[in-house]
């Protein structure tokens, strides 16, 4: 096991009714104005925003709207939410929703805080050095955005699906009531899961060092998800399930898994980043896509893991058969596992890989994942 640090400044307020408490979070932490961060208007319809107000309104919290934030979180929203802060002293922010919500909310805290373009943090032509607070209440559990410093912006006018990362975005206190999560459709269940799956599996795959403590916690969170999602497509009300999906999916990116190891990355979802900058796939359809096809290609690269991840997981000897197996399992969960599945045409590939690519460089993998690379690993799928 390498040296590491594990730094995590973040409070989970974890279980029922915790939403209506969000006022006092924030209040304790001596702010008094926010910006809440919203998207389409579910939440509304939901009752959940009337008991957000009432929660704020109770403890003298003022408070701007931004609403509208897509699936696939764009940055002209979050220069219109930067804006907004700017213009109105606003001291916090607080996003409730998924993980889009909470990334716009993270980005709005950071550009707040800067003079000039946000997206130079993307770009790392900036460093974070300051941001606003973040306060988040949660409808959907599959990013760990409520409990670590990452967020990942799609810039319009560019193509270019972007992330940033810093500790000083890790929200100060996030709400997760798994009984808010009980409306989520069974098709975004099901790409919340993926989602979850490869935030463990591939610093999993990946790593040169990789401690067996950490490959079992993957497994643990891997088993749980599967587990759960499925009971929960039969009964999306079962409450306990919903706990342990959202409580494993925090696990699962919120710095845990990959301390002590080495040389791990992220290339799926690398790659499917570019999916949904290009085509607007949802972050989890795309991943069910890429994962299968990555480990195709990637399996020699690291076959013992591959076969503890076969024996672990699906309880077979054979890699090959628990990639096949977790690529029917997406299928059975309602994910889709190829790029037809998700209208992108077999000669969009090319343009799909070009954009990775530049990506992987940013992230300093474009030795490993040249475009033509980008290319054989998407035309497994």
């Amino acid at each position: 096991m390498n040296n590491f640090t594990y730094y995590n400044p973040t409070k989970i307020e974890f279980g029922k009714e915790k939403e209506n408490k969000i006022g006092e979070y924030i209040k304790q932490s001596g702010i008094k104005k926010i910006l809440l961060v919203y998207g389409a208007g579910s939440i509304k319809r939901t009752g959940l925003y009337k008991k957000i107000i009432i929660s704020l309104e109770k403890n003298d919290i003022e408070f701007e709207e931004l609403s509208g934030v897509v699936s696939n979180p764009l940055l002209s929203k979050v220069n219109e939410g930067i804006q907004l802060a700017k213009d109105n002293d606003i001291e916090a922010v607080l996003g409730v929703g998924g993980g889009s919500v909470v990334d716009s909310a993270k980005a709005i805290a950071v550009g707040s805080m800067y003079d000039g373009d946000v997206w130079d943090f993307f770009i790392n032509k900036a460093q974070i050095k300051e941001a606003l607070s973040v306060f988040t209440v949660m409808t959907l559990s599959a990013t760990a955005s409520e409990m670590n410093g990452n967020a990942v912006i799609i810039n319009d006018d560019t193509k270019q699906k972007y992330s940033i990362a810093s500790v000083l975005i890790n929200p100060k206190v996030s709400v997760i009531n798994p009984e808010l999560m009980a409306t989520v459709s069974k098709e975004y269940l099901a790409y919340s899961a993926v989602d979850v799956i490869s935030h463990c599996i591939e610093v999993y795959f990946t790593a040169s060092t990789h401690p067996h403590f950490n490959s079992r916690i993957v497994e643990s969170i891997v088993k749980t998800v599967m587990e759960t999602t499925e009971i929960l497509l039969e009964n999306p009300n079962d409450y306990d399930a919903r706990a342990e999906f959202a409580w494993a999916a925090i696990q699962g990116l919120n710095g845990l898994t990959p301390a002590g190891t080495e040389g791990g990355s992220f290339p799926n979802h690398m790659i499917e980043h570019s999916l949904s900058a290009l085509y607007n796939v949802a972050h989890g359809a795309g991943l069910s896509v890429v994962i299968p096809a990555w480990m195709k290609w990637y399996k020699e690269q690291n076959v013992a893991q591959f076969k503890r991840f076969a024996k672990e997981i699906f309880n077979s000897e054979d890699e090959n058969v628990a990639i096949e197996k977790l690529e029917q399992w997406f299928a059975k969960i309602g994910a889709p596992t190829t790029l037809k599945e998700v209208n992108i045409p077999r000669n969009g590939i090319e343009d799909l890989a070009i954009n990775a690519n530049e990506l992987a460089n940013v992230w300093g993998l474009g030795e490993l994942y040249s475009k033509e690379t980008i290319v054989k690993i998407l035309e497994k799928a």
